[in-house]
């Protein structure tokens, strides 16, 4: 029997301890829910080239980590009026898709799926601190190279860093996404960390931190790859745990990638 958008959704929200959440993000974006499902795409963002690509796999269903319309909870007053919201919901319904963010359901699963998915991408699985889940102990590295390792490991076109080339680092925290400057500032003063990677920043916060650190002697030093490289990992990782619960339908991950060119 054909399992609906709407089923899928509901068996996935079913599946999480303390789901659904009061004031949650997670909510349909646009589409009919109601429809069969033909296949699943996860993805970090639906841009327009995921949902063309999604249309492609014959996939109805995007399970999205982000905003599909540029706003949090994509319901500020100027998306009504707007012509590339209006131009992308076009898109999006003349290919009848469903697009559902998986966000605060998905940060709330144990372990989170964007800190795994990380780990595993930069191939630290066996480096993780048993008594500190957010900290790998890697072998002995330069920064320079470790950020050279991130950087291709993660696929990002560009990394901003803080902190001096030759340091060498063996304890690297890890905090994808934007978790805010109390957590990555305090996770760069733990005096068994040498670096923070971390997804975003504000850079009058983390960063000046950083600097300020390495200028009074401390060795220290800040990894800043972009949200999306950070979190996207963690929209692969996933891929199981859906197939678990929803057996026997086709689940595809499509990267978004940086929109930013680096010059």
């Amino acid at each position: 029997m054909a399992v609906t958008i709407q089923a899928a959704i509901d068996t996935l929200i079913a599946a999480v301890p303390g789901a659904p959440f009061p004031d949650t993000v997670d909510t349909l974006k646009i589409g009919d829910a109601s429809q069969p499902v033909t296949g699943i795409v996860t993805t970090f963002l639906a841009t327009c080239a995921v949902i063309k690509k999604a249309a492609q796999l014959g996939a109805n269903f995007i399970i999205a980590h982000e905003p599909t319309f540029y706003e949090h909870r994509d319901t500020a007053d100027w998306i009504g009026t707007n012509s590339v919201v209006a131009a992308k919901r076009r898109l999006i319904e003349q290919h009848h898709l469903v697009i559902w963010r998986f966000h605060d359901t998905l940060h709330s699963l144990s372990p989170d799926s964007t800190l795994v998915g990380m780990i595993h991408a930069l191939g630290w699985d066996a480096y993780v601190a048993p008594d500190k889940p957010l900290v790998c102990r890697i072998p002995p590295i330069p920064f320079g190279q470790l950020a050279l390792h991130v950087r291709e490991k993660l696929g990002a076109p560009s990394l901003r860093v803080v902190g001096d080339l030759d340091l060498t680092c063996r304890s690297v925290a890890l905090l994808p996404g934007f978790p805010g400057p109390d957590r990555q500032i305090g996770l760069l003063d733990s005096p068994d960390v040498d670096v923070v990677i971390t997804g975003e920043i504000h850079e009058w916060e983390t960063s000046e931190y950083a600097r300020d650190a390495v200028h009074l002697g401390l060795k220290k030093a800040l990894i800043v790859t972009g949200h999306a490289a950070s979190e996207e990992p963690g929209m692969k990782w996933i891929i199981p745990w859906l197939q678990e619960r929803l057996p026997g339908i086709p689940i595809t991950f499509v990267p978004t990638g940086s929109a930013f060119q680096p010059l």
